[in-house]
């Protein structure tokens, strides 16, 4: 190549680049200032309308200052209400406090969904004490000793919140919970106060009376915000978010009744502000319009389907997949023909299936999270049944099956009973 093709090449391939006016953004003018306070892991300095549940839960805690142990809580309400953020809150505010004072005292936050198993709370739990544990290896008895022994030699006290308590009883039982509802029995020194948090408000159906009758000493309700109150919050953080011009009051008060509309998740419509800005900013908008904010909508909408359907247990998706089958395959959906393809994918994986009664309440579950419509309907002298209706687009559900390495090879899939039904 000579030395004129060479820079002809260079020209053509800067022209042809298609990173090359993304990297270029020295002179590129933003609609963000600060993305960052729109996303739900961010702490702001005021939570406007959950004045009153901050003052609530340091009024329970606030013995620990006087190295005295409060009562357990329980903090419920759905997702979106800022049961996080005013934990989080109080925590920092009272982790400030022992700094200032040297007390024996220690507040420790873990999220249950990300700690994953009963064996990774035990662990964060020892390492907030100084006690190293190892990945894996010992057994939870083993782990909890140590926990304990680490308190004792301390004599430190320490608060813990448990964030999404409900997937781990959900996933191993309340085992762990009940023992640390209990663990200040079997301390000489050191002591343990929980705070239990749950999205799900039937949570406590679940316990054992001992395990709620110790950790609901005190409850804190946390309803949906109202769409006033969401445009509050979100005027605060897009103060602080978007640079001046770029955002107008309208926009902001749209975000907050859409997400009002569905359920008052403060969480949602952040969301929705900070993926409308990013619509936006990669269009070449100026502003954020109307447009922007509707775009946003399905962006989010599908990524929230995604999410939920592919961290359902293996049993709920074999259920959801039964349906799908049946649908692809122009079936009618009954609770009886849904059990036969269920019972018929368990066969195919080798698992056991569960019992007709555990997979309608799973069913019920699938019905509450907005996947499936249930109606019961009367068959006159056969009694009753359940049809059994999808609510989301099939394209999407198969959508989610189809990255699912277990799963996606039994899309094409014809189940025996189905094959029967349609000759």
């Amino acid at each position: 190549m000579n030395r004129e093709s060479d820079f002809q090449w260079k020209v053509w391939g800067a022209r042809l680049d298609p990173l090359s006016d993304l990297l270029s953004t020295s002179s590129k003018k933003t609609i963000f200032k600060n993305r960052n306070v729109l996303r739900s892991d961010y702490l702001p300095n005021n939570l406007p309308h959950r004045w009153e549940h901050i003052r609530q839960l340091g009024e329970i805690l606030a013995p620990t200052l006087n190295n005295t142990r409060p009562s357990n809580v329980f903090i419920y309400g759905k997702t979106g209400t800022g049961k996080t953020a005013v934990v989080k809150y109080t925590f920092k505010r009272f982790n400030e406090e022992t700094i200032r004072n040297n007390l024996p005292l220690k507040f420790i936050y873990i999220n249950c969904r990300m700690a994953g198993t009963e064996y990774r709370v035990l662990t964060e739990l020892c390492s907030s004490i100084g006690q190293k544990v190892p990945f894996t290896g010992l057994s939870k008895a083993e782990v909890f000793n140590r926990f304990v022994s680490g308190l004792s030699s301390s004599n430190l006290m320490v608060v813990v919140c448990l964030d999404e308590v409900d997937i781990l009883v959900k996933n191993f039982g309340d085992d762990l919970l009940y023992e640390l509802t209990r663990v200040n029995e079997s301390l000489n020194n050191g002591q343990v106060a929980l705070v239990g948090v749950s999205n799900d408000l039937m949570f406590k159906n679940m316990l054992d009376p001992r395990v709620l009758s110790s950790l609901s000493e005190e409850e804190i309700v946390f309803h949906p915000y109202t769409a006033s109150e969401l445009m509050d919050i979100l005027s605060e953080r897009a103060a602080l978010a978007f640079n001046e011009g770029t955002i107008s009051q309208d926009i902001i008060a749209l975000c907050a009744a859409l997400a009002a509309a569905e359920h008052g998740d403060a969480r949602r419509a952040l969301d929705l502000l900070r993926v409308a800005g990013e619509v936006a900013e990669r269009a070449g908008a100026q502003k954020v319009e109307e447009k922007h904010v509707r775009m946003a909508q399905g962006i989010i909408e599908r990524g929230r389907v995604f999410e939920a359907l592919s961290s359902l247990p293996l049993h709920s998706k074999l259920v959801l997949l039964s349906v799908v089958l049946a649908i692809k395959n122009g079936n009618e959906i009954t609770s009886g023909t849904l059990y036969t393809v269920y019972k018929e994918l368990c066969e195919l994986l080798g698992i056991e299936p569960l019992t007709d009664r555990r997979t309608s309440s799973l069913l019920s579950e699938l019905n509450m999270l907005g996947v499936l419509d249930c109606e019961l309907v009367s068959l006159g002298r056969y009694g009753r049944t359940r049809k059994v209706f999808l609510t989301l687009p099939l394209d999407e559900v198969i959508g989610v099956f189809e990255k699912d390495d277990v799963l996606s090879n039994m899309l094409g899939y014809v189940p025996t009973s189905l094959k029967k039904r349609n000759t």
